[in-house]
């Protein structure tokens, strides 16, 4: 049988001895890697007991468990925080950043219901027009959809309507008036040219456009002198036209407005889209807390453990002077799996307690229980 590597009682050069190598440049984790060596082999039996393993295979552990302290944190950051990963950029690491939620999700979704109120989202209004002649109801949209470039493509109908006085040109404003304000402040605006006797009233540009939106919507509502209805791609005007004038079409195509993928990030490939591509980063060992290390230290020992039993397991017994001796490999082995299992549920418990949902109940909790302690102090007693 072939001499097993036995551990020599210290370690050699860190740097380019891990699989990986994601800690070469990392000074914490080259200064630690000799000691979290030192430290598992006399945690193993070491001196009194030969540890089977080299100084690059506790290396190789300790890697291993920093790589698995940061997957279980990064997913669960990622779990926590995806409703406001998505659409962000991947060109850069969200890795101990702190993600602040934003109302970018509610403004999407407000997108979307835009689409269908037709004042705004991601879904392209198109319009085509057809020759309303004198005396002639019925028109084909079928024809108004060919010359539109939709042909075999199903649409929706979002307004019909023809052309009318602007409603700009019917505005009134009811705030211009006579008899208020000075001179001066006529002069001072360079109304100069004016009476003296008026005067002007500065109001905000939303007065504006409300009275606009409210003439264009009577018009719509109340003052339109046609009607139509829409029944198997046929549009029928209502009452039949004594004039010859240009109707328009205003409609969307539904595939547009049903595709998932049309946002304001379709066909970019750099942009959060789910868990697989948030960029998250292993995490560097010179940025993790002490508990956090310490939490590494026991994980990596068991990954040891581990290593030493598969190590160990490859014989039963070895034969000793006039007996033999049973080997404590599936033992090990046994004993590792049950301490990383311990280890990686402690952890998540952890983590769920400082989620953002746990977080606002522990913060509504305190504060219910501030007011009513404060409710319970009487109030004081005022002598005049």
């Amino acid at each position: 049988m072939a001499q097993q590597a036995i551990w020599p009682g210290s370690g050699s050069a860190v740097s380019g001895s891990t699989p990986f190598g994601f800690y070469d440049v990392d000074s914490d984790f080259q200064s630690e890697a000799p000691k979290f060596a030192t430290w598992c082999a006399k945690r193993l039996g070491y001196p009194i007991m030969d540890v089977e393993l080299q100084d690059t295979q506790f290396y190789a552990c300790l890697e291993e468990s920093i790589t698995e302290y940061s997957s279980q944190v990064n997913q669960f950051n990622i779990r926590d925080n995806l409703l406001h990963l998505q659409g962000q950029s991947t060109g850069s690491s969200f890795t101990h950043k702190k993600v602040t939620p934003t109302l970018g999700r509610n403004v999407f979704l407000s997108q979307q219901y835009g689409t269908e109120a037709g004042v705004g989202g991601f879904v392209e209004y198109k319009s085509g027009s057809v020759n309303v002649t004198s005396g002639s109801q019925v028109y084909d949209l079928n024809k108004i959809i060919a010359e539109a470039s939709e042909s075999n493509k199903a649409i929706e109908i979002k307004k019909v309507f023809y052309e009318s006085s602007p409603a700009i040109s019917r505005y009134f404003d009811p705030y211009a008036t006579t008899g208020y304000g000075t001179i001066n402040l006529v002069q001072g605006f360079g109304f100069g040219k004016y009476s003296p006797a008026v005067s002007f009233v500065m109001m905000p540009v939303f007065e504006d456009l409300l009275r606009i939106q409210a003439i264009e919507f009577n018009d719509q509502v109340r003052k339109s002198a046609y009607s139509f209805t829409l029944q198997n791609n046929k549009l029928r005007v209502f009452p039949d036209p004594v004039d010859s004038f240009k109707l328009w079409v205003q409609y969307i195509v539904v595939s547009d407005r049903d595709n998932p993928l049309i946002t304001e990030f379709s066909g970019s490939v750099d942009t959060v889209s789910d868990f697989s591509n948030a960029p998250f980063d292993n995490m560097q060992y010179q940025y993790i807390n002490h508990p956090g290390r310490q939490w590494i230290r026991k994980y990596g020992f068991a990954l040891t453990k581990e290593l030493l039993g598969i190590v160990r397991s490859k014989y039963g017994s070895i034969p000793i002077p006039n007996a033999e001796t049973t080997l404590d490999g599936e033992t090990l082995r046994s004993e590792a799996t049950e301490e990383k299992t311990i280890l990686v549920e402690q952890l998540r418990e952890m983590l769920d307690q400082t989620s953002r949902k746990a977080l606002l109940e522990a913060d509504k909790d305190e504060a219910d229980f501030l007011q009513e302690k404060l409710n319970k102090v009487p109030y004081p007693i005022y002598i005049g």
